[in-house]
């Protein structure tokens, strides 16, 4: 899995830099991309909008229940009961599925846990479709400053970072930085990577035919001492830059590949299972990624080190091991042809389904089909819709027609999901600790209870 992480990694990187540094072809991208995420947002409001009326349907039915029950259904209430200012995308009533005639903790448990991930995700969404509304914006502010070659991007939202804060750049700088100098740096750190991912690839076919022929270890080995087996400080700064670029690779393939599900990282609003998922794969992928980057070096130079002790020797117990970790890296021509020549779209194509999160080659053009254009109209009703609440916070001398840094209606949602009114919460704060303990005892027991008696061989991998 490692070997297959970096090896679309070593593709992905350099192009997502040398396709960001033209930018009527990154707001075109950034459209195309539109539809998906507001139809994944929509399904997560949808999905979350059945649950708050499942849980609902329920409180009207706590007083036929037990006492336990009733605090129970009363503790969720209460963490579930989020202002929302956002109208919802889908009018009507929603209809929940009908209650089971007995409520047990099972049941309970379950409705709690489903309640939690919905309003994760639905957060992911918005937070995605934000970022996503923002980037469209920015880039089209550059775009149309072209003709006044004046920038301006408005006043920063109260939740922008302390870069985005600074004002230092007088208007034609700014557009000078943005539209010329931004992309010449994208272009020369994606010719960089290039270049850093075909001396990987060339070191990973030749470092057992032809060890002196890796580029990698040539790099290393020039700055060693007199003797040859030990390092100095240069050639341990360029390997650990190797290795930093190899784990970057790596990781930047988990927002592509299919197979994560719905976790993912989200500004401030990090699910616990996803961070707890993503520290673990981390950990799980630097072990045998650094034990590659050895094998790059010469046997009398790696034997020698403090990790060959600790795991080489273990991985090199039977001779099957011994010649594996030589010929296996070769798999690496596999996800670097597919990721190179588009094998995905092409397998989408025929099988009817895709590996990758996002398909930039495919029929993104045509409208209705989630093209560009279906994407541009989404967002500029998303931008009419903040200026006619009046959540704009655009600079009367902005060049862009479009709002820029808007401050979008999804921002008020987010936040305020974050901190509850007074309005909302109980006053009797020690009972409603007590509840809270008591809510997190009997859900931690009925879930285990239910995951034991109802998960599968698969569903049980997947959840660890």
């Amino acid at each position: 899995m490692a070997i297959y992480l970096m090896g679309h990694g070593l593709v992905a990187v350099p192009r997502r830099l040398f396709r960001n540094a033209n930018l009527p072809e990154r707001l075109r991208r950034i459209q195309s991309q539109a539809p998906k995420v507001s139809e994944r947002l929509t399904d997560a409001t949808t999905e979350l909008e059945e649950l708050e009326a499942q849980l609902t349907q329920l409180r009207k039915r706590k007083n036929a229940v037990s006492r336990d029950h009733e605090e129970w259904i009363e503790d969720i209430s209460d963490s579930s009961a989020l202002p929302d200012f956002r109208l919802s995308t889908i009018n009507g009533h929603i209809s929940a599925p009908a209650l089971p005639a007995v409520i047990t903790n099972r049941y309970l448990a379950e409705l709690s846990r489903k309640l939690t991930r919905a309003r994760h995700k639905r957060i992911r969404f918005v937070d995605a479709w934000d970022r996503l509304v923002q980037e469209a914006v920015d880039t089209q502010a550059v775009l149309d400053a072209s003709a006044s070659r004046k920038l301006d991007f408005g006043k920063a939202s109260p939740d922008s970072s302390w870069y985005e804060r600074l004002n230092l750049l007088d208007p034609y700088t700014r557009y000078l930085v943005h539209s010329k100098v931004v992309p010449a740096i994208r272009i020369l750190i994606g010719t960089v990577f290039a270049l850093a991912s075909v001396c990987i690839i060339w070191s990973e076919l030749v470092k057992f035919v032809a060890p002196q022929l890796s580029i990698i270890s040539l790099t290393i080995l020039t700055h060693a001492a007199k003797d040859v087996s030990q390092i100095g400080f240069g050639g341990q700064v360029v390997a650990s830059l190797w290795l930093l670029y190899m784990s970057l690779a790596a990781l930047a393939s988990f927002d592509d590949v299919k197979i994560w599900g719905n976790r993912a990282l989200v500004r401030r609003n990090t699910y616990g299972e996803s961070a707890s998922w993503y520290s673990g794969q981390v950990a799980k992928l630097t072990v045998p990624l650094a034990y590659n980057f050895l094998t790059f070096l010469p046997p009398n130079v790696h034997h020698k080190t403090t990790f060959y002790d600790f795991l080489g020797k273990l991985i090199k117990l039977t001779p099957l091991g011994a010649g594996f970790d030589y010929f296996f890296p070769i798999f690496i021509l596999v996800p670097v042809c597919a990721t190179l020549f588009n094998l995905y779209g092409r397998a989408k194509g025929i099988f009817g389904f895709g590996f990758l999160e996002d398909d930039n080659e495919g029929n993104s053009f045509a409208f209705g089909t989630g093209g560009w254009r279906e994407g541009r109209d989404l967002i500029n009703r998303e931008l009419q819709s903040a200026a006619r609440l009046g959540l704009t916070s655009h600079a009367p001398g902005t060049s862009s027609p479009l709002p820029s840094r808007v401050r979008n209606p999804l921002h008020s949602e987010r936040q305020a999901g974050q901190a509850m009114p007074a309005s909302t919460t109980r006053p009797d704060l020690p009972r409603q600790s007590t509840q809270a303990q008591r809510q997190a005892q009997r859900l931690a027991d009925a879930t285990a209870a239910a995951e034991e008696e109802d998960e599968n061989v698969f569903q049980g991998f997947a959840h660890r």
